[in-house]
């Protein structure tokens, strides 16, 4: 075990540079490695068993090819979810006593394992999500610097805190677990963000149970025996793959249920919370909610914003990972000035966009993750075109098997037209005109979220300004609103965007602890 002096400070992990042969021909290996595994056969993980569901199995299919299943996993029903809170109730107080040390070594030696391996977590990311070379690389260094931020940050929290002294006694504050945690990822960022929230739970000294996405349950599978390879103890995460309807109502409504940390849908996170308030018999504690839910994200490039660097980073906030970020632009304000400009610019950048089967290391974009999500994207296409709004590119599905959708661009948005109000989670954007900085700032602001945003401009006093007044939980100056780092881009959201969580901050281990006073007289 290291010692905490000999820990060294964090530093995010390393993207890999496919441009350069050896690290191209190694990913392909990954590629064709992991492809003659499918399909992956999940099973649920109960006291530290592997069990087969009560609800039978479900299978998640690569999303462009949807002939190809990638995984197989058990499907857990009530009363495997019963057990997984049971057990995670039981294992709680073995684990919680251990110090923090002991607990950030298991994730140590988890960063330290997927680091080697890094290629072949990328890999499954590609064929079950529809992630390109570099999204799914991304995703994993992000996974990786979550065990090693949060790791550290255990260490932090467990050292003596500062405190007012007091003549006559000696007092101490110190940081103890809250008990069982359910943890609800989503299908996105399948590794990174459900490696930070589980892991967060963990290292803290809280049990967890795992409810992974259906549409990624190959992933969080890699991710499990991945836990159960460094060791963890029986019984202090729980995976129980299943339905929302009885599995995740279940976990959320359970007394002994201590917290939820959930990241998805603005509607299923109210549902969370609403049902996570009642109390239920024999709760002794409120519980408590960490949630983000997604947004409807900004860029507002002014009349003296840097058009050529606003159009690059507009092209990969909308586009990357088909628009399915949480993060990404799906509103694209230009001031009157530099409207047509940008729009001159933009258009072929669009159209050159690569679509296609994302093992390809020439693809852009893949297809979107299912059927659902495509028709949802479509509808709000149609609304878009009868509310007059002027498509520009794209607006139709794409060639081949697979849930693809070419690069959507919308002009003449209005502020009260469905595809600026509705987050469709697709590669669409809405272009919106304004006359000044001011009208700008109020397109900006006219949204239900608050998640991220960009300002483009040179004028330090208006940027001052837009630092004060754009209301959102991650905002950016001058750069695109994706690309958060661990430790760098605390990340979380205002209002329907969820409750502010700021992952891969300073802050965020608190949100899994609960303060204790400790006075003593002398």
């Amino acid at each position: 075990m290291q010692t905490t002096s000999e820990i060294t400070p964090f530093v995010n992990e390393p993207f890999v540079d496919f441009s350069v042969e050896e690290n191209a021909n190694a990913f392909r290996a990954a590629l064709e490695k992991v492809e003659k595994s499918f399909p992956v056969v999940g099973r649920l993980w109960i006291d530290g068993e592997d069990c087969e569901g009560g609800a039978g199995t479900f299978e998640s299919t690569d999303p462009s090819l949807t002939s190809r299943v990638v995984a197989n996993c058990a499907k857990a029903n009530r009363e495997d979810a019963l057990r997984a809170i049971a057990g995670a109730h039981k294992a709680f107080g073995a684990w919680s006593r251990k110090s923090a040390e002991e607990r950030a070594e298991y994730l140590f030696k988890a960063a330290r394992t997927m680091r080697l391996r890094k290629h072949e977590f990328s890999a499954q990311m590609v064929f079950e999500v529809g992630k390109s070379w570099a999204e799914a690389d991304g995703d994993t260094a992000e996974a990786i610097d979550f065990l090693e931020f949060y790791a550290r940050e255990a260490l932090r929290y467990a050292l003596k805190q500062p405190i007012t002294p007091l003549k006559g006694e000696d007092n101490e504050l110190v940081y103890v677990p809250l008990g069982v945690g359910v943890v609800i990822p989503p299908w996105n960022f399948p590794l990174a963000i459900l490696a930070g929230m589980t892991c967060a739970a963990l290292v803290t000294g809280n049990t967890v149970v795992l409810k992974c996405a259906s549409d990624s349950p190959g992933i969080a599978t890699m991710f499990v025996e991945l836990m159960k390879e460094i060791g963890l103890p029986a019984g202090v995460l729980q995976f129980c793959p299943g339905a929302g309807s009885e599995v995740g109502n279940t976990l959320v409504e359970h007394p002994l249920t201590r917290f939820i940390s959930f990241t998805g849908s603005a509607e299923v996170g109210k549902g969370i919370y609403e049902k996570a308030g009642k109390t239920g018999e024999g709760q002794i504690w409120l519980k408590r909610v960490v949630a983000e839910m997604g947004g409807k994200d900004f860029m507002f490039v002014d009349e003296d914003g840097n058009v050529d660097k606003a159009v690059a980073g507009a092209h990969s906030a909308s586009f990357g990972f088909q628009g399915q970020k949480c993060s990404a632009c799906s509103r694209l304000i230009l001031h009157e000035k530099i409207h047509d400009e940008f729009v001159e610019k933009f258009l072929p950048l669009v159209e050159a966009t690569t679509v296609g089967h994302p093992s390809l290391p020439s693809t852009y974009m893949g297809a979107m993750i299912n059927e659902k999500a495509r028709d949802g994207a479509l509808a709000g296409i149609e609304a878009a075109k009868k509310e007059g709004n002027q498509l520009m590119a794209g607006g139709a599905i794409g060639a081949g098997e697979g849930w693809f959708l070419q690069p959507t661009v919308f002009t003449g948005v209005g502020r009260n037209d469905t595809i600026w109000k509705e987050e469709l989670f697709a590669p669409v954007i809405a272009i919106h005109k304004v006359a000044s900085f001011e009208e700008g700032i109020e397109a900006a602001n006219d949204t239900i979220f608050g998640l991220t945003g960009s300002y483009f401009g040179a004028d330090e006093e208006k940027i001052a300004l837009a630092k004060r007044d754009l209301n959102c939980g991650n905002l950016y100056i001058n750069r695109k609103c994706t690309g958060a780092l661990v430790g760098v881009h605390p990340f979380g959201g205002f209002n329907m965007s969820g409750t502010d969580s700021k992952a891969g901050s300073r802050d965020y281990l608190l949100l899994f602890l609960q303060g204790k006073l400790i006075s003593r007289a002398k």
